[in-house]
């Protein structure tokens, strides 16, 4: 066959296959869409064809079997050899015989916890570890309210925010909070230790930088261990060294691409008890353009004229902290947690944050407490001088009387740290785990002179957020919590016996 009659057959095929086609229905619209698609662009047009042709290739590819054993056959004796040769590593880090004896003596509460608690040896005492500092627990309208509540609502929500766990008192609270702060929103979670370590990771992810104080809780350092982020420490409350930490990484980001970065820090230190320079760590913010996340958990309720936190404290202007947290527990005797902020921080956490997109809802009866005590504090301003009043009559007993202890709280902190003075570590060379075994024999010799305190407790050693924060642990402390349930006569006589307890234990090491 010449060259000729060759080009007559494929030009003849052609036609019959074009003429078969043109009688497919919507076979012309296609062919429209392909002249035009290749005249507007044609590189979609290759694109399409490639694709098209992989999933040929793909559907007409050789099926294989997902069953095929390609790894070695054991016989049972030799499955049973290996089962008897595992050790399962434990969950948990065994108790050390320090834990063990502290946990056979742990005092049990029978009843409701208020400033006078009965043991479970028959025993009442004076409570002083417990967060109860403006005695709600015992406040009769609040027990009204709470108990109408749960004959209204329920016990709980049973579903998450996002879905059907939202209720009225829910958003009422919320506003109440935003309101009582004034800032322009606020999203309330269901528990308080969940709501920072989620915050964080909300809106910061790897790659990220987080510059944090390195006394901050072990709330915060989960929340900055899950977020992966790159995380930088500086001492803490050092406004000069946090300065020379953002000097640093704004120096190495500044050929880099734009990350977010953050400052994170407390209001007022959980494990230090002291407060931070807040209009310091606003002008540093500014200067070096990172966002701010402030953890009020302790402070919210305690510091200020209404008990608005370090913001009312210090004179700030709340809509210049990016993110306010706090606690709904402790000081309003309530629970869950809460982070006020802009409209837009608020909304993007309902369905970023993992602690409120897949936990329950806070109970109706608890958010509607959390309100009601946030307008006790508003309406009755004996609560906060009552209790500041009793932290000053507990510290006098303590702090400058005292040869032993130094206070490390801030002066209206009602959680009182209690650490050994450094000159007398230092004298007897005193290990953390020998300041820790005395001050507990200091928490047995109170109690058995009728006051309940407690001690501050180290953080679990596995955190791995960062090397040069890991490892860090707070200062060995008695944890000893001032209450408005008490009288001033009451709190300085146990503020004596406390302090005596402390003589007679040290004394007794010589």
């Amino acid at each position: 066959m010449e060259m000729h009659d060759a080009q007559d057959v494929v030009l003849r095929y052609m036609n019959d296959f074009s003429v078969q086609f043109q009688k497919v229905p919507g076979s012309a619209i296609l062919l429209r869409y392909i002249k035009s698609s290749y005249q507007n662009d044609p590189v979609r047009s290759a694109v399409e064809l490639f694709l098209f042709l992989f999933a040929v290739r793909y559907l007409l590819s050789p099926t294989y079997s997902t069953q095929k054993t390609n790894f070695v056959k054991l016989s049972e004796e030799e499955i049973d050899e290996l089962v008897e040769d595992w050790t399962p590593e434990p969950l948990v880090a065994p108790l050390t015989p320090f834990e063990q004896a502290e946990n056979e003596k742990r005092p049990v509460i029978v009843g409701p916890t208020g400033p006078k608690s009965k043991l479970s040896n028959g025993r009442t005492v004076t409570n002083l570890a417990s967060y109860n500092f403006y005695n709600f627990v015992a406040n009769e309208t609040l027990k009204e309210k709470a108990i109408q509540t749960l004959r209204t609502y329920g016990v709980g929500p049973c579903g998450p925010p996002g879905f059907y766990g939202t209720q009225d008192v829910h958003m009422k609270t919320e506003a109440d909070i935003a309101e009582f702060l004034g800032t322009r929103a606020c999203i309330v979670y269901a528990q308080a230790f969940s709501t920072i370590s989620s915050v964080i990771p909300a809106f910061s992810k790897r790659g990220d930088i987080i510059v944090a104080d390195d006394s901050v809780n072990f709330a915060i350092r989960k929340g900055i261990q899950i977020s992966r982020s790159t995380v930088r420490w500086y001492k803490h409350n050092d406004m000069e060294d946090l300065k020379r930490v953002l000097e640093k990484v704004t120096k190495e980001q500044a050929k880099k691409p734009l990350t977010r970065r953050f400052i994170v820090t407390e209001g007022m230190f959980e494990n230090v008890g002291d407060v931070v320079d807040l209009p310091k760590i606003i002008e540093l913010k500014l200067l070096y353009k990172f966002r701010l996340i402030l953890d009020e958990t302790w402070s919210f309720g305690v510091l200020g004229r209404q008990g608005r936190g370090l913001t009312e404290a210090q004179n700030v202007d709340p809509t210049s902290v990016d993110m306010i947290i706090g606690s709904l527990a402790g000081p309003l005797c309530a629970g869950g947690g809460f982070c006020a902020a802009s409209d837009e921080i608020c909304e993007h956490q309902r369905i970023s944050a993992a602690a409120y997109t897949f936990s329950a809802a806070l109970p109706a009866m608890l958010a509607t407490t959390a309100s009601e005590t946030l307008s006790l504090l508003q309406t009755d301003s004996a609560h906060l001088s009552t209790l500041r009043e009793n932290i000053r009559a507990m510290r006098a007993q303590l702090d400058p009387r005292s040869e032993w202890l130094r206070c490390s709280s801030a002066p209206e902190n009602p959680v009182l740290l209690l650490v050994l003075k450094e000159e007398l570590v230092m004298r007897r060379a005193w290990s953390r785990d020998e300041q820790d075994r005395l001050l507990q024999d200091v928490v047995d010799e109170a109690l058995l002179n009728g006051v309940l305190i407690t001690r501050l407790k180290a953080m679990p050693g596995s955190l791995h957020a960062a090397r040069a924060g890991a490892e860090w642990q707070p200062t060995p402390a008695l944890k000893v919590c001032v209450t408005t349930g008490l009288t001033r006569k009451e709190v300085e006589k146990a503020g004596t016996v406390i302090r005596h307890a402390a003589t007679k234990v040290v004394t007794r090491r010589k």
